[in-house]
This record gives C-alpha cells, sequence and structure tokens, in this order.
C-alpha cells in the first residue's frame, strides 16, 4: 500500500482537492492564447526530470504552421525508484487527462497518445473507463462543451518494458512502430515529433499539474516553492526509512527536512534521480530539491550505514548495461568498461592510474553520448568513488597493471 503525505506545509497543488475539468472550462472561456501565457507565467517546467519550461514548449507547437498537432503523455515510468506516476494514474487519471485536453486547444492539437508502461498494464481497463466517460460527458470527441471546431481524442498505447523510451524521441520512435531509440535533435518534437508533425510531450505529473495552475492561477503556483522551482514536486521515496512513499513537498526542501519526514536514521547517502540521478552524501544534507540544486524526475532513495556503496554502484551500472539500447558507441561501450571497474575495485585490483582512466571516461561519456541514458548512467558511479573513498583500496602492484593494460 503506496502511503501518501498531502500535508505540505506551503500548499497542496497535485494532491489539493479539485472539481473535475473546471480548468478546462476556464481555459476555454480565455482562449488559447491567454492558456498559454498562465502556463509560461507559473513558471510550470517539466516534472519527468528534463526541467524544460512547459509553456514555452506549447507556444512553439501553437505557432507552428501544420494543421496536424499532436499531445503525448509520458507514461512510461521506468527510473529505479520511482513510482509517483502510479499513483497520479490509479487515483487521479481525470486530473492527467484533463491536462493534455487543456494543452489540445491551447496548440491547435486534435490527437493525443498517452504511452502507458507495459508494467502498468493492469491499469488499462480502469483508463479507459475514464477516457470512455469522457466522451459521454463530451470531455472528449467532436466539438468539446460545444466550442465549435475543437476536436480532440486519447488513444493508449502501451510500451514493451524499454527504459530508453522514457527520452522522448525514442518514445515518438516506439510510437510510431519503430525501434525505441533516441534520435538527433534539433529538430525538437514541438517542431518535428509523431510522424513530422508538431507534438507536445510532457510526463504524468506535468499534466496533471497543468488543471490546478489555471484553475487558480499562476500567481498562486509561484507562491509555492522558490524562486526559480515553482510549485510542488512529487517524490517516491524508498530505501532504508520507516515512512516510504509518495510525498508531495514544495521546491526548496532540503535532503534532511526529507529524511525526518520518512523517519530515516543512520543514513549514509541518498539517490537522488534514481539510477541517473546523484549520490548525497551526509556533509550535503542541506541541499534543495530543485532546479537549481539537485533536480529530480521524483526518485530519492535512502540508504543507511550498512550499505557498501560500491554494491549500489555495481547495481546500478548492471541496469543501465541491460537497458542501453546500444545505438551510440559511448554508452554501449562505456557501460561495461565503468562496470568492470567497479568490480575490479570490489577486488583491490584497481589503480590510481586506472580509476582516473575510468574518471575521464565518464566525462566522454557524458558529453558524447546521444540521450540521456548514456549521458547520465555515470553519475552515481562518479559520486560514489569521488565520496566514499574509504569503501575501496587502490592496488599499486606493477603485475596489476599490466593486467589491465593487456586486458584493454
Amino acid at each position: 500500500m503506496i502511503k501518501k503525505n498531502t500535508n505540505n506545509r506551503k500548499g497542496k497543488v497535485i494532491f489539493s482537492k479539485f472539481e473535475p475539468f473546471t480548468a478546462l472550462k476556464k481555459a476555454l472561456d480565455i482562449g488559447r492564447s491567454e492558456s498559454i501565457a498562465e502556463i509560461r507565467e507559473s513558471n510550470l517546467k517539466g516534472r519527468g526530470g528534463a526541467g524544460f519550461p512547459t509553456g514555452v514548449k506549447w507556444n512553439l507547437a501553437a505557432v507552428a504552421v501544420d494543421k496536424e498537432k499532436y499531445i503525448i503523455c509520458n507514461a512510461d515510468e521506468g527510473e529505479p525508484g520511482t513510482f509517483k506516476d502510479r499513483v497520479l494514474l490509479d487515483e487521479y487519471p481525470e486530473l492527467v487527462f484533463e491536462g493534455m485536453v487543456i494543452a489540445a486547444y491551447a496548440v491547435g492539437a486534435n490527437k493525443g497518445f498517452l504511452y502507458l508502461r507495459g508494467e502498468y498494464k493492469s491499469f488499462l481497463p480502469q483508463l479507459e473507463k475514464k477516457l470512455k466517460e469522457m466522451r459521454t460527458e463530451n470531455y472528449l470527441g467532436k466539438n468539446i462543451l460545444n466550442k465549435e471546431n475543437f476536436d480532440f481524442d486519447i488513444e493508449i498505447r502501451l510500451g514493451s518494458g524499454s527504459y530508453v523510451c522514457g527520452e522522448e524521441t525514442a518514445l515518438i520512435e516506439s510510437l510510431e512502430g519503430y525501434r525505441g531509440e533516441a534520435r538527433n535533435k534539433p529538430p525538437f518534437p514541438a517542431n518535428v515529433g509523431y510522424n513530422g508533425h508538431p507534438t507536445v510531450l510532457n510526463n504524468v505529473e506535468t499534466f496533471a499539474t497543468v488543471p490546478h495552475i489555471i484553475d487558480k492561477g499562476s500567481k498562486w503556483f509561484k507562491s509555492i516553492g522558490t524562486e526559480k522551482s515553482s510549485g510542488t514536486k512529487l517524490l517516491s521515496i524508498s530505501g532504508d526509512c520507516k515512512k516510504p512513499g509518495v510525498y508531495e513537498v514544495p521546491f526548496g526542501i532540503t535532503i534532511k527536512k526529507i529524511l525526518e519526514m520518512v523517519n530515516a536514521i543512520d543514513t549514509k547517502a541518498v539517490q537522488v534521480g534514481g539510477a541517473s540521478g546523484h549520490c548525497v552524501s551526509k556533509k550535503d544534507f542541506g541541499r534543495q530539491i530543485s532546479y537549481e540544486d539537485l533536480n529530480t524526475g521524483g526518485s530519492i532513495i535512502v540508504f543507511n550505514n550498512k550499505r557498501n556503496m560500491l554494491d549500489i554502484a555495481e547495481n546500478f551500472l548492471e541496469f543501465f548495461k541491460e537497458e542501453s539500447c546500444g545505438q551510440c558507441t559511448p554508452c554501449r561501450e562505456g557501460i561495461p568498461v565503468l562496470l568492470e571497474g567497479v568490480r575490479m575495485l570490489r577486488k583491490g585490483e584497481c589503480t590510481h592510474e586506472y580509476l582516473d582512466d575510468l574518471l575521464s571516461l565518464s566525462e566522454t561519456m557524458k558529453l558524447a553520448s546521444k540521450c540521456g541514458l548514456g549521458q547520465s548512467s555515470p553519475n552515481a558511479f562518479v559520486d560514489i568513488i569521488k565520496t566514499f573513498k574509504d569503501e575501496y583500496v587502490l592496488n599499486e602492484n606493477n603485475d596489476i597493471k599490466e593486467k589491465i593494460f593487456n586486458a584493454r
């Protein structure tokens, strides 16, 4: 049973009371450009982790000269330690769908897709039922709420369990029937997306936030959070704590406050942002969850002092090795090398020189990989190697150096 904390001190957004489709009616009243302006002024940024301004993305699609436009909801929640979208799809589906309809009206789209994680297939019947109800009540379909020439419908497509399809262009490739691989950018989906047409792609939490902003206003939304990170963030908190679950917190909350909230004791480290995020040690527990400090798509994993950090690095790299699409060399070849490096460290077979090479390789992967998987896969390795030096011993034996050289 997932536990939700809905008592954030500075006002709730997602987990607050709302009247379904009130925001949609308001959006239709104020018009397309004003709806986009409200989202832009709210400083809403993508809740999937990338943090791109939602209003800017919508405006790019809105001004594109193309009669065919699309809205896509990224419900392919595959980051290790993340399960917040599961709660939204299970308990607040109408909020997500309403956000998609508002986006469709704002940019002039008439077709939408919800790309659902294959492992969430059990939600399919209830989501289809909700869409059917919306069509019956004229919240979907032809001339929505009697708004002339506003036609929009949503289709649910199931993913096949590919982590890389969480990247927007790989997701679009999958929707088009191809292997899920990232595209070169630019062009960006807002200009050239699904089937070559302008496409707005946001994640579940972003769309669920939109109705609240339209209903209550951008000033209200900006009153929560920090100057550069407006609103709240849903966090999936797991690991070594007594109160795991989905929590809604205002941006700007510190790691220390989060640990107190979930009753975590004897904490050694916190992984912020899942396997692709950053590992924060005790000396940095004063840092904040925000776009300007510690950005996260929603995963917070707590590790206590009984955990071996090299075990964690190895686990994450094994995951990335399995999930890499293999399209680009830095990711395909780099991850196995880092993984072997961790195993050498555990055996005491890694030298100073070789560890420096691994850290250099990590920087190359961040710069040269084609998508976020390859670019972020070294993060935990680098953080753990630099921060938890007491958990491994480097070897200066010449025989070991020769073994490493020959292995290359």
